[in-house]
């Protein structure tokens, strides 16, 4: 296959995909079983493998990994709220806190969980963490994690995609692997159908196998990309939430 995406284009993809997920969510809410919400749900699927993937790059690609985690943090915090506001579980300012309604899944976006991603690889690379101290952090940022969207399955493919690069094979094997896992808690916590629906990720390997490694040749496209998704994510959710609230 040859390898014709950029990040840029393979970035645009899963910002579509990602809409049309959430566009789904709002036109029929809950776990609506009809043919064209399954249809929608399934493209979304392409959405969390990509950013993994691209996080997972942008770490041997960034300038300064500091100021990178800095920025996905700060992102997964702004994203929270419009999370929640998108939420047909929303109420009131009560439920941007944590666990407020008693539940435990879905407490935030899965933002929280790639910024988490991100630092569980920066801790598997780090030489100065003996190997003992490194599974007691991946475990503690699992728990950390666990409450969010996608749990903490988009940490754990971070860190198997960024530990494993230049194994493509390896890297998407891991991926599935821990999504096979994520389907299974969904099959039996949540909906049997949308459990099964979450193994539809594999419809990302195609896209991601096309990429070339490259960001774009054109700088100013670069650097409109750069921001786009922190800016969209939160602010598609904020619009669909206020069109949820309004109708």
């Amino acid at each position: 296959m040859k390898k014709t995406l950029d990040s840029n284009t393979i970035k645009f993809i899963a910002i579509v995909a990602m809409t049309i997920d959430h566009i789904a969510w709002l036109i029929f809410p809950g776990y609506d079983n009809g043919i064209i919400p399954v249809v929608l749900h399934i493209i979304g699927r392409l959405t969390c493998p990509v950013m993994c993937y691209l996080i997972a790059e942008g770490y041997y690609y960034t300038k300064n990994i500091n100021r990178y985690t800095l920025r996905l943090f700060a992102f997964s915090v702004i994203s929270h709220f419009a999370y929640i506001f998108a939420s047909s579980d929303y109420v009131g300012w009560q439920s941007f806190i944590p666990f407020y309604e008693g539940k435990i899944l879905n407490q935030t976006s899965v933002m929280w969980s790639l910024a988490w991603g991100l630092v569980m690889l920066r801790i598997a690379n780090s030489e100065r963490i003996k190997q003992g101290v490194k599974i007691i952090l991946v475990l503690l940022i699992c728990i950390i994690t666990f409450p969010s969207d996608w749990s903490c399955i988009a940490s754990l493919c971070i860190l198997a995609i960024g530990t494993n690069r230049g194994d493509f094979k390896k890297q998407m094997l891991w991926v599935a692997f821990y999504v096979a896992v994520y389907s299974a808690v969904y099959f039996f916590a949540l909906d049997r159908l949308y459990g099964i629906i979450q193994m539809a990720v594999i419809l990302s390997i195609p896209v991601i196998m096309m990429y070339n490694g490259q960001r774009g040749h054109n700088p100013t496209v670069n650097k409109i990309m750069k921001w786009f998704f922190y800016i969209y994510y939160p602010l598609h959710l904020f619009v669909i939430g206020f069109i949820q609230h309004i109708t």
